[in-house]
């Protein structure tokens, strides 16, 4: 019993209040014994009686105690017992060591006492006993979720069902909206020329696959025009069409092929945006993507997340000048709105990047700007070109270091970026930060990694080369544009080095550009003396080569000796000689640059999408011709790179 509870009714109070009557009495006996006798013999029955009755509320007392002790612990029980969540104690074994009535339920038995976690629920067979990063696990057991959280230092496992929840979230998150775009590529190229009744062929099949791919998926289709649709759809029906890898486009490519048309198309979705409007305009985002990597492949954006599919066809080349001309007028306008134009293109510069940059510099100085091209340094790859460009002394002063070009560029500079359009890849990315007015010419597949805000942007798949595309700006620039020898050379010597000699990813624009370049006198024997072999740098290609092997029958992958460092051009030129081999279709070489990082050439001759392939391993580059630079060792860059090449030839082949 409480002290204070006893204090209360049986104190020293009572005891003082005893003494006190029995003071009274004696003084009483003093004066009258008889009536002192009564009075004593009555103070002892009140003592007694004070006696008996504190002792019968203790006991009274204690068995109520007991009473309520038991109640309470069979409350607890049966409340323990019947709470809606479990509750597990376990040992270091992580074996149970007590449970209540819900881990009963789900264990399907009447105790589990001893029965190891992982046994209980084989969901958590790789959590570690005493890892204090563990929390919240889920795990499926008969068709229920439940969630566990575990207490380590305790030893404590709460498990909760949350199936109604879980399928709540479930659906909130399969029923959100997706909103998509579906455009037919190139279909003015192809119509032209074709009579009503090849047109309508041509369009009923295509719109007819569309409209049957549209029903199989549950999507709402609506026509926007007569090359584009627009797509509503759920989670859910993105999900499918992921997987099933959006197989609209090998339908309509097929189809098309059997007409023997180029038709292909480009599709653009969008989800997980806050409102319908910012849905929108990241699903037009997408399929600018797609059709600036090319067309004849879908572009996701979830979130963060930005997927590919498709993409197995090269580029049509459009027929028509009309967008270079544009683009050349508005480029113009820019110069002269502009007090300096700096130039620049990706870092390790090759001849397509430098010979564009003086293309740009030349149509600057026609319109009467002042313009500086950015380099850093001097690679092999352009040292050759850069000792035929000392030979002019106005045209080498032209180059400047990134130190200099960022002292000379303000806000109302002009920064013209070619042959890349990543923000990352440029000499000096700072430059960018430091004006609005940005200008892209690039004829590679546009990638995740995008310069933002560029005023002006150029990027055409199709084009062979930078070059190509800077050589037909230029003929729009002025109605007389002269080149001189050495302009002409360094902008053909871009062509040529792109497309292996005219050998690789030609058109007739590309052969039209060349001979601009040839009237305004190009030199084809300077640029071969430019690109002739040193006979140390074959042999260490040969080398390369030596260590090839095949891989799924028809793929050339040489991994160099790392302790040979070898630079990023000769890497290029060994996958050339590789898919020059009679049988292999795509090649990869892997090598250590001079720099520290491991770099990866990879070739193809269009039957294989090399590009896709080096964009998982953080690069990019064209369907054809991809590249990208890595940290590691260059035996764990093979095996990344063979992982990538088995994981694709799983979702959807390697080869077209």
């Amino acid at each position: 019993m409480p002290k204070f509870l006893v204090q209360r009714w049986h104190g020293m109070h009572n005891v003082w209040a005893l003494a006190l009557i029995f003071l009274l009495t004696a003084a009483l006996t003093w004066f009258y014994w008889p009536l002192g006798i009564i009075a004593l013999a009555a103070g002892g029955a009140v003592g007694v009686f004070s006696l008996l009755a504190e002792r019968a509320f203790r006991k009274e007392w204690n068995d109520y105690v007991l009473t309520l002790s038991s109640r309470i612990r069979g409350v607890g029980t049966e409340v323990v017992g019947g709470l809606p969540f479990g509750i597990i104690l376990y040992n270091e074994d992580r074996e149970v060591e007590w449970h209540n009535g819900f881990i009963s339920k789900i264990a399907d038995r009447t105790s589990a006492v001893g029965t190891p976690l992982p046994e209980l629920f084989p969901g958590i067979q790789q959590a570690k006993e005493k890892d204090k990063t563990l929390g919240r696990w889920e795990t499926t057991q008969n068709g229920r979720v439940y969630e566990l959280l575990f207490r380590p230092t305790e030893r404590m496992l709460f498990v909760t069902d949350v199936t109604e929840h879980w399928t709540l979230a479930r659906r909130y998150e399969d029923e959100k909206l997706a909103i998509g775009i579906v455009m037919m590529d190139n279909l003015e190229e192809v119509a032209q020329g074709m009579d009503e009744q090849q047109r309508a062929l041509m369009l009923s099949k295509v719109t007819g696959e569309i409209n049957e791919w549209a029903q199989k998926y549950g999507l709402f289709l609506r026509r926007l025009s007569s090359d584009k649709y627009m797509v509503i759809a759920n989670q859910a029906a993105l999900k499918q069409l992921e997987q099933s890898r959006f197989e609209l486009l090998d339908e309509v490519r097929e189809i098309t092929m059997n007409l023997k048309l180029p038709m292909t198309l480009s599709i653009g979705f969008a989800s997980g945006a806050d409102n319908i409007a910012e849905l929108g305009q990241l699903a037009q985002g997408s399929l600018d993507i797609a059709l600036g990597r090319g067309g004849d492949q879908a572009v996701v954006k979830f979130g963060q997340r930005q997927s590919f599919y498709g993409g197995k066809s090269n580029a049509v080349e459009k027929r028509t000048r009309v967008r270079a001309r544009v683009i050349s007028h508005a480029l113009r306008d820019l110069m002269k709105e502009s007090d300096h134009i700096i130039i620049m293109g990706h870092r390790m510069p090759d001849m397509d990047s430098i010979g564009a940059a003086i293309g740009v510099l030349k149509a600057a100085q026609h319109v009467g700007k002042e313009a500086f091209i950015v380099l850093e340094g001097v690679n092999p790859a352009i040292q050759r070109m850069m000792h035929m460009l000392k030979e002019d002394e106005k045209l080498i002063r032209r180059f400047i270091t990134p130190e200099q070009a960022s002292q000379l560029t303000g806000k109302r500079s002009l920064a013209v970026v070619v042959d890349t359009h990543r923000a990352s890849m440029v000499a000096e990315p700072k430059l960018l930060q430091q004006t609005d007015r940005i200008v892209i010419v690039d004829h590679h597949r546009r990638s995740e990694e995008f310069i933002e805000d560029a005023v002006l942007v150029y990027m055409e798949p199709y084009a062979s080369s930078t070059c190509e595309l800077v050589t037909e700006l230029l003929q729009y620039i002025h109605e007389r544009v002269v080149l001189d020898v050495r302009e002409a050379t360094a902008l053909l010597a871009g062509i040529t080095v792109d497309t292996k000699s005219f050998a690789m990813r030609t058109g007739s624009r590309t052969f039209e550009a060349a001979s601009f370049l040839r009237r305004n006198g190009a030199d084809p024997a300077l640029i071969q003396k430019m690109l002739k072999e040193d006979l140390e740098e074959y042999i260490k290609k040969a080398e390369i080569i030596r260590n090839a092997e095949t891989y799924f029958d028809y793929i050339a992958i040489a991994v160099a000796d790392p302790a040979k460092p070898v630079p990023q051009l000769l890497i290029a030129q060994s996958a050339d000689t590789l898919l020059n081999m009679t049988g292999i279709k795509a090649s990869f070489v892997i090598a250590q640059r001079p720099d520290g990082t491991i770099g990866v050439s990879a070739r193809s001759l269009g039957q294989m999408n090399v590009q896709v392939v080096m964009e998982r391993l953080g690069g990019g580059g064209h369907l054809t011709n991809a590249a990208c630079q890595v940290q590691g060792t260059v035996q764990e860059v093979a095996a990344k790179l063979k992982k990538v090449l088995n994981d694709i030839n799983g979702e959807e082949g390697l080869f077209e």
